[in-house]
């Protein structure tokens, strides 16, 4: 389930959106976050801390087929999972964009539990429905729209895999 950031959680996102802390979030955060996730055995990030909701999605690589680990901001809406391809509001798409693109197939851990989905880019107004929801839990994506124009960034769906019984 997930939890809107308290005050004190939004003050701090008004730091994180400025530019030089944005250029050190990008080399830096998945880093920490995945130092984070290995010291707690799954179960918490650095990320967390600004009252982001964080899932690991597992990836295979576009190019190699290998697989590819990357704690994200995660946006439950039932059993779907909402995902911002922001990137910082850097020029190119992040790399697991490319990677649900080639193969749409992602593993997402939650704590200690993993399901399986598949993943789609949304358009139109089921895109502005999910950019709004990312814009209720950090209004930093906006500036981040902003920084990466003309790139236009993607909003994505994963959408649990039911095993036939």
């Amino acid at each position: 389930m997930n939890h809107h950031p308290n005050s004190l959680q939004r003050f701090l996102h008004r730091f994180l959106i400025l530019k030089p802390v944005s250029a050190f979030l990008t080399r830096a955060l998945q880093p920490l976050d995945e130092a984070a996730l290995h010291l707690t055995r799954g179960r918490h990030t650095v990320t967390e801390l600004v009252g982001l909701p964080i899932i690991e999605l597992d990836t295979f690589g576009a190019r190699t087929g290998l697989r590819r680990s990357h704690p994200l901001v995660g946006l439950m809406d039932g059993d779907k999972i909402a995902l911002i391809g922001s990137n910082f509001g850097r020029a190119h798409h992040p790399a697991w964009v490319h990677n649900l693109r080639a193969r749409p197939e992602c593993v997402v851990h939650f704590g200690r539990r993993s399901a399986n989905y598949l993943a789609r880019q949304v358009e139109g107004e089921e895109r502005a429905r999910y950019w709004n929801l990312a814009l209720e839990y950090y209004k930093g994506y906006a500036l981040y729209e902003e920084r990466a124009a003309p790139r236009k960034i993607s909003v994505w769906i994963l959408e649990p895999i039911v095993a036939p019984s």
